[in-house]
């Protein structure tokens, strides 16, 4: 399966070269190449395929959670005024806290499972990484809150909503702070298809609003292609023995 280029003519916020992930357990093992992985300011990248195939592992590695077994080259340029980091010089040394850092302000990540604390209301659910980064209240979570549908939810505990109602809060969260980069680890797995498209729809329309580079995992390529994402090619091989699964992506 061949990938599509990224964006000509943008600078690239990620630039990835020989990345590699390893996990083991019990005997049996996976591990995860990225031999060459270029993503452009403004791009909406979809990685899809079933469970276990390694979309999650990558998200986390983009997003600085995951560290890699080893990398040629991992570098991120949130910023155009600002040079490339090189991410596995800090992971090297140590600078988890520093990866931390520019993950909060940088980066907005949409779990699968939403991810709320249940002791929150969903206007400081949303609000909670504007508060960690000292920003001003400026109507972005109440606008953000309105094109969602959840206006009237604001004041609630997550336990009150519906699947698909914490999802919204979920996304909503993650723009909030207005990060560069928005990451969705299945933003619609426990939806039915018909709240899927929607909140899938709401979710990109809201990124383009937002300026926001979109990177997300799926198993649902109709709604993806629907919305003019990048799909990055993937190639899932086992070992005669089955002790090795590996998966293989570029784009």
């Amino acid at each position: 399966m061949s990938a599509a280029a990224p964006k000509s003519g943008q600078p690239l916020i990620y630039l990835l070269h020989d990345v590699v992930k390893t996990r083991e357990s019990e005997g049996v093992a996976f591990r995860l190449r990225v031999p060459s992985l270029q993503i452009a300011r403004g791009e909406k990248i979809a990685l899809i395929g079933e469970s276990g195939c390694g979309k999650s592992t990558l998200l986390d590695m983009l997003a600085f959670i995951l560290r890699p077994s080893a990398a040629g080259a991992f570098r991120f340029r949130p910023q155009d005024d600002s040079g490339p980091l090189d991410v596995d010089a800090y992971w090297q040394r140590d600078r988890h806290n520093r990866l931390g850092d520019i993950r909060k302000r940088h980066i907005g990540y949409v779990m699968q499972t939403g991810g709320l604390l249940s002791y929150l209301s969903v206007r400081e659910n949303m609000s909670l990484c504007r508060s960690v980064l000292g920003m001003e209240d400026d109507g972005t979570v109440e606008h953000l809150a309105e094109k969602l549908g959840i206006a009237s939810h604001l004041g609630k505990l997550p336990d009150a909503l519906s699947t698909g109602e914490r999802q919204r809060v979920a996304i909503g969260r993650a723009l909030a702070h207005r990060p560069e980069i928005v990451i969705a680890d299945e933003p619609t797995a426990s939806l039915d298809p018909y709240a899927a498209e929607n909140v899938m729809s709401l979710f990109i329309g809201l990124a383009e609003d937002f300026n926001s580079t979109v990177i997300l995992a799926s198993h649902a390529w109709r709604n993806i292609r629907e919305l003019g994402l990048r799909r990055l090619a993937h190639r899932t091989t086992r070992s005669a023995d089955r002790k090795l699964t590996q998966t293989v992506v570029r784009g």
